[in-house]
């Protein structure tokens, strides 16, 4: 089986010198790992705050770790599937890691908290959402410069394509982005309320309609599917090949190397650990409970043995599912954790969310973090021409649209964005030398 070659079109054609001998996903891992988006992500928050300490993971880290365990979960499906219908399908080394490296580069300084801030913010012009701001990076100019986009192949756009129905259809209209009522002294997000679909935005609808112009129309309406639920944001329902296999492999980097970090610096407790995942719940993996805690919760060398062992465990986990409404081979096939395993790793994920990121100190920090960035954002917005960078300056006079100062703000890093905030509020007299 041959993959229909307007999979690998670029929405403007690659210049091939005559020594280049790159492949396609050679040249899409490369315009990942050597844009400014991706470097940023170093700065920007993965769950621990980025002054808490130098040795966890940050975004940057987390995504070349969801690159390497992707390339990992196809050697695995190649190797073990090498006679299944989609083995033809997988995607090369190269092109799954540019895949998986750029799933984050979308989202904001301070994680979910700037998220929801940003929401907020642009609540009034089509939202806003993390995976949403990957694709709109990947796809245009978002940086006030005229490049477009990093110009990848549409498959790589389609396998960072988590979401593939827009914001204004998954939005829950009785969920309207809003700050507490009755505050008298400080205003502050409702975050549920804020918090926003998980889809692409709306600005995108014209991109992912070339990403998905090789499918039939059918196949379109269907991959488009999604599923309403009363009181709530409505879900998506279909992912890509290549984009199971990137989420599976960042659910295996969250699960595991960020339950790493947490037992490193103390944050978790063995027993605690006990109560959330039970003997039963870690019984696909063949070594007795109270091992895998020993072993975690041990000596480091004996909690990187375990850690190793439990990326192992699920990635070789993996298998292939067909989905019989499809025919186009990247639709037709996903990669999926079968049940018990995805149990396993459902409850270390928990563990983290309850535990870590529930934590009163990072929620205290991400509040911080979400109260910064909209105060940047409502300063830079009541004033673009005088407060934003000439070069942002000059594209929001063009169209006056918020979703610049968005941009803008979205692609700092927690630092930058704290800095912003200082010179903007903070007491201190400043100086026009102060770099940011």
């Amino acid at each position: 089986m041959v993959l229909d070659p307007a999979w690998l079109a670029r929405r403007e054609p690659r210049r091939r010198v005559a020594d280049d001998l790159r492949d396609d996903g050679d040249v899409d891992y490369a315009r990942v790992i050597h844009s400014a988006y991706f470097r940023r992500l170093q700065g920007k928050t993965q769950i621990l705050n980025l002054g808490d300490s130098d040795f966890y993971r940050t975004r940057l880290t987390h995504s070349m770790e969801v690159a390497q365990i992707a390339g990992g979960v196809v050697l695995q499906l190649a190797g073990r599937f090498p006679d299944h219908p989609a083995a033809a399908a997988l995607p090369g080394r190269s092109l799954i890691q540019a895949i998986a490296c750029a799933h984050d580069l979308g989202h904001p300084p301070f994680g979910h908290g700037g998220e929801v801030a940003l929401n907020y913010c642009m609540r009034d012009a089509g939202g806003f959402e993390g995976n949403g701001q990957t694709l709109r990076i990947l796809s245009g100019p978002v940086d006030a410069t005229p490049q477009p986009g990093l110009n990848l192949t549409r498959r790589s756009l389609l396998g960072v394509l988590k979401y593939p129905a827009p914001y204004s259809r998954l939005m829950n209209p009785g969920q309207r982005p809003a700050l507490h009522a009755g505050g008298s002294v400080l205003h502050m997000l409702d975050v549920g309320a804020s918090t926003p679909p998980k889809c692409h935005l709306d600005t995108e609808t014209g991109v992912v309609g070339w990403v998905l112009a090789p499918l039939h129309h059918n196949e379109r309406l269907r991959f488009a599917e999604i599923r309403e639920t009363s009181g709530k944001h409505s879900k998506t329902l279909h992912k890509s090949l290549d984009c199971s296999i990137m989420d599976v492999a960042d659910d295996i980097a969250y699960g595991v190397h960020d339950l790493e970090d947490a037992i490193g610096l103390r944050i978790v407790t063995a027993d605690a650990f006990r109560q959330a995942v039970p003997p039963e719940i870690s019984a696909s993996f063949d070594l007795p409970h109270e091992r895998i805690v020993a072993a975690l919760f041990g000596p480091s060398h004996e909690r990187k043995a375990m850690i190793g062992a439990l990326v192992h465990h699920f990635i070789a986990s993996i298998r292939l599912v067909t989905d019989e409404g499809f025919d186009t081979p990247l639709l037709r096939h996903r990669a999926i954790l079968p049940e018990a395993p995805a149990r396993f790793l459902a409850a270390l994920k928990s563990f983290i969310f309850r535990n870590v990121i529930r934590s009163p100190e990072v929620q205290q920090l991400e509040f911080k973090g979400q109260a910064m960035v909209l105060a940047v954002f409502e300063a830079l917005q009541s004033d673009p021409e005088r407060l934003l960078p000439l070069s942002w300056r000059d594209r929001h006079a063009e169209t006056g649209d918020p979703r610049t100062i968005c941009d803008y703000v979205a692609g700092m890093t927690d630092t930058y964005l704290l800095k912003t905030y200082e010179r903007l509020f903070a007491p201190r007299m400043g100086s026009v030398f102060d770099r940011l």
